[in-house]
């Protein structure tokens, strides 16, 4: 038995769960935030048995894309009378970070 864990963007997350939910697998979703530009975004949760990893992981990467998106970094700390204007910059977001891991002992109560 595995735990798939995968952290996904917001705009995707809703479509992963019910995809995984037609395939009857059960989810657990946690909203979560963190990384370079510290969005939220959500962290969903699978337990399979070992050969349903790889159709799980096929359901994140068909419902997860990776998207551009314009973001205007912080300015750095200034002095009294200095002026900085930060670029815009173009970044990828979106997709899936996803970590497997063995599951000792399962229950459901």
């Amino acid at each position: 038995m595995k735990l798939v864990v995968a952290i996904v963007h917001n705009e995707d997350a809703g479509a992963l769960v019910d995809a995984l939910l037609a395939r009857e697998y059960r989810a657990t979703r946690l909203h979560s935030s963190g990384g370079f530009l510290k969005q939220s975004n959500t962290t969903v949760m699978v337990g399979v048995d070992d050969e349903q990893v790889d159709l799980v992981l096929g359901l994140v990467n068909e419902t997860c894309h990776p998207r551009t998106q314009i973001v205007n970094p912080m300015p750095p700390i200034m002095e009294p009378g200095e002026f900085f204007m930060p670029y815009p910059l173009e970044v990828e977001v979106g997709g899936a970070t996803v970590f497997v891991l063995p599951v000792e002992r399962f229950e459901r109560l």
